[in-house]
């Protein structure tokens, strides 16, 4: 994991809004923050960015880039559902060797395939990124989310993402991981 001070400042205001779990749901409350702080530090600027929802999580996708910069959704618990190996299987590798088709939001989690699949590192994907993602499953109600950082205007390949879990109690864990 990389340690980054600004990371933290980034997602502050994440707990200032915890509050907003009692009042509205936490993906609607919550998410503009997230979409707020991703937006600023997004370069390009012919980007072409859209929010969209599917099984239950939000995604923020650049579709001139076509690459996806975050997803954020709210924990049930851990999801109990077969793998389409197919449909993964036909998803492109784009990044060779190394890499595999990781999901921005797990499959426990209940993130689902499409849009949710992005390069990751084989290290990454099957090491570190598991640990929020397994206490987001420990915690239903808790706001889970993945920032995909870009260090080129095109691509796919994401240099380094941010992961976080905010509990309904409202503890923040963040994580940082090169890609």
């Amino acid at each position: 994991m990389l340690t980054d001070p600004d990371m933290a400042r980034t997602y502050r205001g994440l707990t200032r809004l915890a509050g907003a779990f009692a009042n509205v749901g936490p993906a609607t409350a919550l998410g503009a923050c997230l979409i707020g702080a991703w937006k600023a530090g997004y370069a390009p600027r012919h980007a072409e960015l859209v929010a969209l929802e599917t099984y239950g999580f939000h995604y923020l996708f650049d579709l001139t880039a076509e690459r996806l910069l975050g997803a954020w959704g709210v924990s049930r618990g851990p999801i109990r559902r077969a793998r389409d190996a197919a449909r993964m299987r036909g998803h492109p590798m784009s990044a060779g060797a190394g890499y595999h088709r990781g999901h921005a939001v797990a499959h426990h989690l209940g993130g689902g395939l499409d849009i949710n699949l992005t390069p990751q590192r084989a290290s990454v994907n099957i090491g570190r990124f598991r640990i929020l993602e397994r206490a987001a499953a420990a915690h239903p109600g808790a706001l889970y989310f993945t920032h995909w950082i870009y260090a080129r205007p095109r691509g796919v390949i994401a240099a380094r993402v941010e992961q976080g879990v905010l509990f309904p109690d409202g503890r923040l864990r963040l994580a940082a991981h090169g890609n």
